[in-house]
């Protein structure tokens, strides 16, 4: 389960754009002279609580992304996500002249499915349907291990994913917790088994075997990192996603969130 946040229909939770309220004192957050839109707002008390999310109980989150910088930088800098616990004397920030401030949209939440990557349906076939286009000696051992999962446990599977967006329908343009992106995960573990193969943690991966390795490491990593926020593709030419530890979460130290922004080619 997940919280798809969308314009209208409901109770607002938070706001898309607009001017951040901040701590009385704190700088409106930015990288270098470069100052960091506002992407998000939303009230934690006032989202539903889903199970396993260990999102803060009450305050606010705000997620702030300089979208066309972050696309092009991978070092996060352009990227930043603010608690703000409830009690906190706060004021409005005030944008400099030269600052792009998004539209301000109020939001409503609703929880929607939210299927491993897996299990989705893809615009024109299903992962199921292309890992059959593939030879078994082409796929990973994790690959392998799916498919068997797949055909052997799930029979029903176009039944599973037709009674989840029923219960849980949803057009939301950003969604709350669920599944980490594939694309995030897949950089974390590249630039994770580069990291340990520079620091002599591991040797040196074999070319023909990195593919194997890669998602091995996907695989453990989709077991410590969950999205906190992922904007809709479908709505802007750029889209981010946030991800960020479950320890870290628990712990609300939402400043160790990771963003990646990706461009939407039309």
């Amino acid at each position: 389960m997940a919280i798809g946040l969308s314009v209208g229909g409901g109770s607002p939770v938070g706001r898309f754009g607009g001017l951040p309220r901040l701590p009385v004192g704190m700088k409106w957050p930015s990288a270098g002279d470069i100052p960091l839109p506002l992407l998000l707002s939303v009230d934690c008390g006032a989202l539903p609580r889903v199970d396993g999310f260990d999102l803060p109980a009450d305050g606010t989150l705000l997620f702030f992304v300089h979208q066309e910088m972050d696309h092009e930088d991978s070092s996060g800098k352009y990227a930043r996500v603010v608690y703000v616990p409830d009690g906190t004397e706060t004021a409005v920030a005030q944008a400099s002249s030269s600052m792009c401030v998004r539209e301000q949209l109020d939001v409503s939440a609703e929880l929607r499915a939210e299927l491993p990557l897996w299990l989705q349906e893809g615009e024109d076939k299903d992962w199921h349907e292309f890992w059959e286009d593939l030879d078994w000696e082409d796929m990973s051992p994790f690959q392998q291990q799916l498919v068997r999962y797949m055909e052997c446990d799930l029979p029903h599977l176009d039944e599973l994913r037709a009674l989840a967006h029923d219960l849980w329908p949803s057009g939301a343009f950003v969604v709350i917790g669920g599944y980490a992106d594939d694309e995030v995960i897949n950089s974390i573990a590249e630039q994770t088994l580069a990291g340990r193969e520079k620091a002599g943690e591991i040797p040196a991966i074999p070319i023909a075997k990195w593919y194997s390795h890669l998602e091995k490491e996907k695989y453990r990593l989709t077991t410590e990192w969950i999205s906190l926020a992922s904007e809709a593709r479908a709505y802007a030419e750029y889209y981010t996603s946030f991800v960020i530890r479950h320890d870290d979460l628990a712990a609300a130290r939402v400043d160790k969130a990771l963003a990646v922004t990706n461009f939407v080619v039309v």
